[in-house]
């Protein structure tokens, strides 16, 4: 009998799921030998109020191992949480939506009722239409990051997480030690060649391919913020290399930050703000500077802006 372990996905898209699934043939000793899955909506019918409803209260079995996908945006993500975390012995959060907010947390940055206005009464799909309140969860005030509403035990991003790491954090839960992970930046672990400061002024959009010599090895290509490019690679952790460079280097295209800060509480915006002008770029040549969050916008990061009264008039 292996560790009982219980997986769960909250506001997700499935692409942690796929993730574990691309860890390979290292996964087949594990699901059948080492690993107990006790409930998995994914990949087993397990109910929450049992097999045929007659449970009063959502209910997992207990588990050694939790691991949770998603965000946390609606009541039932939250009913969820709360129940994983209860019969869960260590909670692990997976992925840059469970532990940053990932995408969905872009709604952190609007007005929360004219979004949903948005989404359900456009006048060109189906006017007059109201936001649906029934038999639906109800939305909380925004998107939550796991470790906001419980405690998590180890936190593992990325969009989608790197295989290899999810099952290093499962092999070392198994054998009671901490995982190896890298704990330094993407600029850490990216082999472009650079050549110092003060080489551009402002940053460009990413509208023009990169300069570089195509079928020339990646060590050769110049660094990506040095040609100009908003590059997230200062202010994100590494973690997506999986041949060598970072993924997104490795396609000659800027790294737009998807595993999140390099540092736990880290801001992106506000570090990468501080890495630009340490560059001698001027900051305010970032369009909207606010996207630079798209990954990370949990944890109070991301809010609406309100209008001045001036303004709107």
């Amino acid at each position: 009998m292996g560790v009982t372990t219980a997986l769960e996905w909250l506001g997700s898209c499935s692409g942690c799921e796929i993730a574990i699934l691309n860890i390979g043939e290292e996964l087949i000793p594990l699901i059948t030998e080492a690993l107990d899955i006790v409930h998995a909506p994914v990949l087993m019918d397990h109910k929450y109020f049992g097999q045929c409803g007659e449970g009063l209260t959502l209910t997992i079995p207990e588990a050694v191992v939790g691991i949770v996908t998603g965000g946390v945006s609606n009541h039932e993500h939250l009913e969820v949480l709360e129940e994983m975390r209860a019969k869960c012995q260590v909670l692990v959060a997976l992925g840059t939506c469970a532990t940053h907010g990932g995408i969905p947390a872009l709604m952190n940055g609007q007005d929360r009722e004219q979004s949903w206005q948005e989404i359900y009464q456009t006048t060109t799909t189906d006017p007059g239409a109201t936001v649906p309140n029934i038999e639906v969860p109800a939305p909380l005030d925004r998107v939550y990051a796991c470790d906001e509403k419980v405690k998590i035990d180890l936190q593992l991003p990325g969009c989608p997480p790197n295989p290899s790491h999810i099952a290093e954090v499962i092999v070392s839960l198994l054998e009671g030690r901490p995982p190896v992970l890298p704990g330094k930046s993407v600029c850490d672990s990216c082999p472009t060649r650079r050549e110092g400061k003060g080489a551009v002024s402002s940053v460009k959009r990413f509208i023009t391919n990169a300069e570089f010599t195509p079928g020339a090895p990646i060590e050769e290509m110049r660094c990506l913020l040095e040609q100009g490019y908003l590059c997230m690679g200062p202010v994100t952790a590494a973690g997506c290399a999986k041949r060598g460079a970072p993924s997104c280097i490795s396609a000659r295209v800027p790294c737009r930050g998807c595993f999140g800060p390099v540092r736990k509480d880290g801001n992106q915006l506000l570090d990468m703000m501080n890495a630009l002008a340490s560059n001698g770029i001027d900051y305010k040549s970032v369009v909207d500077r606010r996207s630079i969050l798209r990954f990370s916008g949990a944890h109070g990061l991301l809010r609406p802006i309100h209008k001045r009264h001036s303004e709107e008039e």
